[in-house]
């Protein structure tokens, strides 16, 4: 279980922080989810990738991650950041995330995005989360509009992703809508 008060837990998930420790897991985890994940992201499956990565959003004030864990075998079931976040007028973050194969459909992204989304609105003092998504990504449309996320709009040729750039829809959430 969570030892430091800034994280949360829910029935079934609860959000760690990214941990040297748990870069043989998460590497693995990402090998065995390659096919579930193609063509919409490429999480770290190399333990030289992980380190650096992981070490961005510990270290990086723009950005935060957590690795949602399962309760009942602590196994990582995916993870959420929070990247680009911008203090000032705007208090806004771009998500990025992504569940493991062993964990898909069984829900536990979506309580561990509730607990995210909890978590910006409260500790980190964010107003607005987005998120983009690839318009064909239906699993990870049907996350966020189950979080209560709206659809904003359509950006053409918004992100390079696997060498080309895509198309994606701006689905984006603020602390209005959930208090």
């Amino acid at each position: 279980m969570p030892e430091s008060p800034d994280l949360a837990e829910a029935p079934r998930t609860y959000l760690s922080p990214y941990r040297q420790e748990d870069m043989d897991e998460f590497t693995s985890l990402a090998r065995e989810s390659r096919e579930l994940h193609h063509p919409w992201l490429f999480p770290p499956t190399r333990a030289e990738d992980y380190t650096p990565y992981a070490r961005r959003l510990v270290e990086d004030p723009t950005r935060t991650g957590f690795l949602v864990r399962a309760r009942d075998d602590d196994r990582i079931a995916g993870f959420i950041n929070i990247n680009n976040i911008v203090q000032g007028a705007f208090h806004s973050g771009a998500l990025g995330y992504g569940a493991f194969a062993h964990a898909a459909g069984r829900g536990l992204l979506s309580e561990g995005l509730g607990l995210v989304v909890r978590h910006a609105f409260g500790p980190l003092g964010l107003h607005r989360l987005e998120a983009n998504i690839q318009p064909a990504n239906a699993a990870s449309i049907a996350l966020v509009r189950r979080a209560g996320f709206r659809l904003e709009g359509f950006s053409p040729d918004f992100l390079l992703i696997d060498g080309a750039w895509r198309d994606h829809e701006r689905w984006a959430i603020t602390a209005e809508m959930v208090a």
